[in-house]
């Protein structure tokens, strides 16, 4: 019998994948609501809601608060302005940066989706009790800072010499065939 190896990856403890598996499933079941409904996408939503929170940032400031990936929020971007959920205007600050904001058919199904995601978010933490909501909070806070200061930590770690990416690919003499 093989002894586990101490750099493996016990996935069911692993703290990325735990939280990634919890947004899924958590993105997922209020997605069921309002794709059926209004046929918007989990990305259309997150820029919907971004853009009602806080209006005429660019397509890739959206991309920073939402830490979508920046193709996601462009394809998300393009459907709503072609549904008529956005609009694209030229900043006044910055005639060479488009912003965006949601058009009153977006605010529109905002307004009926948001109570929706606030109904399972209430659902959700109704099996917490207030001090483990409390300790929850506080938790997310702290992890949430921590990895923005450990952003590029790890990129850097596997760069190479010079700011050079390490290759990583396995030879070709080594491949499976």
């Amino acid at each position: 019998m093989k002894p586990p190896d101490r750099d493996a990856i016990d996935l069911e403890r692993f703290l990325p994948y735990r939280l990634s598996v919890l947004t899924n499933l958590v993105s997922g079941t209020i997605a069921d609501a309002y794709q059926r409904r209004f046929d918007l996408t989990i990305p259309e939503w997150r820029v919907i809601a971004v853009l009602s929170r806080h209006p005429g940032l660019s397509a890739a400031e959206v991309g920073e608060l939402t830490r979508m990936d920046a193709v996601a929020v462009s394809r998300a971007v393009a459907r709503l302005l072609r549904a008529g959920r956005l609009r694209r205007a030229v900043s006044p600050l910055d005639r060479r940066r488009s912003v965006l904001s949601v058009s009153p058919a977006g605010a529109a199904v905002y307004r009926e989706v948001a109570p929706l995601a606030l109904g399972y978010e209430r659902e959700l933490l109704g099996g917490l009790g207030t001090a483990q909501r409390a300790v929850l909070d506080r938790a997310l806070t702290a992890l949430t800072e921590r990895a923005q200061s450990l952003t590029g930590s790890l990129k850097a770690s596997c760069d190479g010499p010079n700011g050079r990416r390490a290759d990583t690919r396995v030879p070709r003499s080594r491949r499976r065939r």
